[in-house]
C-alpha cells in the first residue's frame, strides 16, 4: 500500500493567532485589485502570449512579422494581441495599413525578467 500524504502542510492542532489574523486581513489587497492581478497572470499563462511578449521585449514589430516569427497566422496573432492590449501589456500604432506593436511599458519587461530569475533563467 502506497503511503498517503498525511497532511504535513497542516497544523497538527488548531491554534489560531488572532493578532496575526487581524494583521493579515488588514493587508489583503482590495477585491478588485486581486481580480485584475489574477487576470494578468491568467493572460500570461498562455505560451503564445509569452512568446509574443518575449519578442516584443526587444523590438517593435508589425503583425505580419510577428506571425512569421512565431510561425502562426496573422488572425491568430491578432487575436492574442487584442487580449494583450486589453490587459495593457502591449500597445500599437498604425503606420499606413500596418499595425506596429510594442510593449506597453518597462513594467512588462521587469515582470518577465523577475519570473525568469525566479525560474533560474535570469541574466
Amino acid at each position: 500500500m502506497e503511503k498517503q500524504d498525511c497532511g504535513y502542510d497542516l497544523c497538527e492542532q488548531l491554534c489560531e493567532h488572532p493578532q496575526t489574523i487581524c494583521l493579515a486581513r488588514r493587508e489583503l489587497l482590495p477585491e478588485e485589485t486581486v481580480i485584475r492581478l489574477a487576470e494578468v497572470f491568467k493572460i500570461l499563462g498562455d505560451p503564445t502570449r509569452v512568446n509574443i511578449l518575449s519578442v516584443l521585449a526587444t523590438r517593435e514589430m508589425c503583425v505580419c512579422d510577428l506571425a512569421a516569427a512565431l510561425s502562426m497566422g496573422q488572425s491568430a496573432i491578432s487575436h492574442q494581441l487584442r487580449i494583450l492590449r486589453g490587459a495593457r501589456l502591449v500597445k500599437y500604432r498604425k503606420e499606413g495599413k500596418e499595425a506596429w506593436y510594442s510593449l506597453d511599458d518597462d513594467h512588462v519587461v521587469s515582470l518577465m525578467k523577475q519570473a525568469l530569475e525566479h525560474l533560474g533563467h535570469g541574466e
